[in-house]
């Protein structure tokens, strides 16, 4: 199940055009990040405006993020060379990359000015961007949204089954935490800011892979294992 997720939408407007754009293409799901939220809003929304009254309403951005287990981040300005996300999923990338995909899906969309910040787009698990005119490349709000959800809209990610449930953002980060224990318990790398980004490019490795809960568990039990192998045997050594 797919929800957009509007982080601090500045414009009344253009929360109101992308509650119209969502019931376009059949999307109901809608939260809403410290929203500019007014009257306009539901002007615009034409016949959506029950998207908006039934809309939740969240103040911070993790609890937005929580709601979810896969997390798309979207941005008109490509990462560059270090950047985590330097190479975004094109639109058709993620309609295929999201099919069968039983999860909670969230597809978030920053503020028209700035669009998502730095440290947001480091917590999502994938981000996605629309290929436009160098010459003038950033999208309209609105405009952004009409293009992702009729590419979405081609093939709906599939309702959950219940024999496949997967993993949950709590279960994927303790699956990175315990791959950092093991790195810590190893001392590898040495530099700390070296093992930070081992750990970085980790747990940008399990946000782009499609896990069960089940699959999760079953990798974080050798994880764990040799990390308390490695710790008896220098405790041996003492």
């Amino acid at each position: 199940m797919l929800a957009v997720v509007l982080v601090e939408p500045e414009g009344p407007a253009n929360i109101g055009m992308v509650a119209r754009t969502m019931k376009n293409f059949g999307f109901s799901r809608l939260v809403l990040v410290n929203p500019n939220l007014t009257e306009e809003s539901y002007a615009y929304a034409v016949h959506a405006r029950d998207i908006l009254e039934n809309a939740l309403i969240l103040e911070d951005f993790e609890d937005a993020l929580n709601l979810f287990d896969f997390a798309v981040g979207t941005t008109g300005k490509p990462g560059g060379k270090f950047s985590p996300h330097r190479s975004p999923l094109m639109p058709w990338e993620l309609r295929e990359a999201l099919k069968g995909y039983p999860g909670r899906v969230g597809l978030f969309f920053g503020r028209e000015s700035t669009g998502l910040k730095n440290e947001e787009l480091e917590r999502m698990d994938v981000t996605v961007t629309i290929p436009t005119s160098e010459v003038y490349p950033v999208m309209n709000l609105a405009q952004a949204a009409a293009v992702l959800l009729y590419e979405l809209s081609k093939r709906k990610p599939e309702p959950a089954v219940e024999a496949l449930k997967p993993a949950t953002r709590v279960e994927k980060e303790q699956l990175v935490k315990t791959w950092a224990g093991l790195l810590e318990a190893l001392d590898y790398p040495k530099d700390a800011e070296r093992r930070e980004f081992l750990v970085s490019v980790f747990r940008r490795a399990v946000g782009r892979t499609f896990l069960y809960g089940r699959e999760v568990h079953t990798l974080i039990g050798p994880l764990r294992k040799a990390r308390l192998r490695l710790e008896e045997c220098r405790n041996a050594e003492r």
